[in-house]
């Protein structure tokens, strides 16, 4: 196996408390080869998307503190400590090398800026194109990600598309530069269902055809059978598992992920039975 692209080592998070810093993420080690797609799963609160925003060095400006570890990225010019680089350098990296998703498009958007520009402003910056060579990779993305009527959509706002054509821009943007890891923070959590399996079958395809590895942050495990290599599994900001994704579906070995895994209905269990207990661990 190749060496990581991603390699996350003894990371621990704190935020401002009452009584002075909490930890949102405590020691939590793991690693991204290559074309790999690894799920990072666990409840609300787990700390799976403060792991994910520190990786972009997103956490500081939500008061967030990276107190200790490593975050090691082979930016394909050589590996550095993304913990560690200064902001210059990691806003260098961030949308450019590493590319993000978020789980609220509209968030993620400006809403008063038009989607074309949305689109051709990161890659001016990071690929130092012409106006008009930027505006016709715009237009390649929309077709990328199956945006219909792609030309007016480039000149429309968030507000006037769906919600799942908005998160179809928010993909376009995070491959704009065809970054080496990209990164998918619950990116189908406010779709419906039928939007979601298309979500994540996009993000599937892209992940085939440009072989970039995918950092996957979820809390279903239907989700993560269906994308996973590789699942690590976090609870109050520690990591419970890590392993290949058919190990830890056939024999996990936390009671914490048997418990997730059990939480997953399954086709014909539902009919006739009262509603599921309450996870309790």
């Amino acid at each position: 196996m190749p060496p990581p692209i991603l390699s996350v080592e003894n990371l621990r998070v704190e935020f401002p408390g009452h009584s002075g810093s909490d930890a949102a993420v405590s020691d939590i080690s793991f690693a991204v080869h290559p074309g790999e797609t690894v799920c990072v799963v666990g409840e609300s609160g787990s700390g799976k998307s403060v792991t994910s925003l520190s990786v972009m060095r997103l956490v500081e400006f939500g008061g967030g503190r990276i107190v200790s570890g490593r975050i090691a990225f082979d930016t394909g010019d050589g590996a550095v400590d993304l913990a560690r680089i200064d902001l210059r350098r990691m806003e260098a990296i961030r949308g450019n090398r590493i590319g993000m998703i978020f789980q609220e498009p509209m968030t993620a958007l400006n809403p008063v800026a038009p989607i074309g520009r949305q689109l051709t402003d990161g890659m001016r910056r990071h690929l130092g194109l012409s106006r008009a060579a930027a505006a016709a990779r715009a237009l390649e993305l929309m077709h990328e990600v199956r945006i219909p009527e792609p030309e007016r959509r480039l000149t429309q706002y968030p507000h006037e598309l769906s919600g799942g054509m908005r998160q179809r821009v928010v993909i376009a943007m995070a491959m704009a530069c065809r970054p080496r890891l990209l990164i998918a923070d619950e990116p189908t959590t406010a779709l419906d269902v039928t939007i979601q399996a298309e979500i994540l079958a996009l993000i599937g395809r892209l992940q085939r055809d440009f072989g970039m590895a995918v950092l996957f942050i979820t809390h279903d495990m239907a989700v993560v059978a269906q994308l996973a290599d590789r699942v690590v599994v976090m609870r109050h900001g520690r990591l419970v598992e890590d392993g290949p994704v058919a190990r830890i579906f056939d024999a996990p070995q936390a009671e914490y992920t048997r418990a997730l895994l059990a939480s997953v209905p399954r086709l014909g269990e539902m009919r006739g039975r009262p509603d599921a207990e309450p996870l309790r661990i």
